[in-house]
């Protein structure tokens, strides 16, 4: 494991740290987690009880550069957002718990979660 030695790297690792000593996703209610880069912005659905990642999206996908491209990084995750509910859609995902991976809920997270809200994922 990497050395973290930026301070607000190493406090959004802690916070991650916390949330998912509490968060697990299962078969019915499957973890819903954001990752962000500076650039790109990841979301995956995971059953924690067996270790799968069940569907995921990013803005490096194939389905997100066929889309009409949003600009700037908010509309990006918006469109991510709307991507990850319908493939869950799909593989028959309806409900899920929300894991920020130690993010402040704001921004480009905030705007990923109520994307997906909308396109029909519950959390």
């Amino acid at each position: 494991m990497a050395v973290h030695t930026n301070p607000r790297e190493v406090a959004r690792l802690k916070r991650k740290k916390r949330i998912r000593r509490k968060l697990h996703g299962t078969m019915e209610r499957p973890r819903l987690t954001v990752f962000r880069s500076d650039k790109h912005i990841y979301a995956q659905i995971i059953d924690d009880v067996r270790g799968v990642t069940l569907v995921s999206t990013s803005t490096l996908s194939s389905e997100y550069r066929e889309q009409e491209g949003p600009k700037g990084k908010v509309g990006s995750a918006k469109l991510v957002g709307e991507l990850i509910a319908r493939k869950a859609k799909e593989q028959g995902i309806l409900r899920v718990v929300f894991d920020r991976n130690g993010y402040i809920y704001h921004g480009r997270v905030q705007a990923l979660a109520d994307a997906a809200r909308q396109a029909g994922l519950e959390f």
